[in-house]
């Protein structure tokens, strides 16, 4: 993947902050079709321009029909990043949604998940349940609205932001003018 392959070669910090795409949709979720009605879209061509990024970048990119509300997977990933090797947790939740179609309001799909990369189930579910990284989650949204970012993915260093998926090569154009160096 792109972003981690600028991580082992440039000296710089990655910090994910968390956008509410489409934080109206129910946690049973909505069918694709139902998500963009009404717009000029087409949906198969989006798909597959998708997938094609994917497989570019080494990424599975299931069949899915339906997408699901964010938002407890957001949680998730907040309390995931306060323990060891928690960050594995955005792949896993790249895999979970867009590969495996999984429900990411499900609690119990995402204890699974985050068991899944060595993290405790249990204390996954309780994070989920209490909801005990809500306020970590609404100062990244209000954070994105303070940036003015509308879309995901959303790269910024230094003031200057890329928008949608990048080459590596402008990533490295971005992180070297914010005068970032490589690692060797």
């Amino acid at each position: 993947m792109r972003i981690a392959k600028l991580h082992q070669e440039y000296n710089i910090d990655l910090k994910y902050t968390l956008f509410p795409l489409h934080p109206y949709v129910p946690d049973d979720g909505m069918t694709l079709e139902e998500l963009f009605r009404g717009r000029n879209f087409d949906l198969k061509a989006a798909q597959q321009h998708i997938r094609n990024l994917a497989k570019e970048e080494g990424l599975d990119y299931g069949e899915r029909s339906k997408t699901y509300n964010s938002r407890l997977a957001q949680e998730l990933a907040k309390w995931a990043e306060t323990r060891p090797n928690g960050s594995n947790i955005h792949n896993r939740m790249y895999r979970a949604y867009f590969y495996e179609g999984t429900n990411l309001a499900d609690v119990e799909a995402l204890a699974d998940a985050a068991h899944e990369i060595g993290l405790d189930r249990a204390q996954a579910r309780e994070v989920l349940l209490t909801r005990s990284f809500k306020e970590n989650v609404d100062a990244d949204w209000n954070r994105c609205r303070e940036l003015g970012v509308t879309a995901v993915p959303t790269y910024i260093c230094n003031g200057r932001n890329l928008v949608g998926a990048q080459s590596y090569e402008a990533l490295v154009d971005l992180v070297v003018s914010a005068g970032a160096g490589p690692l060797n």
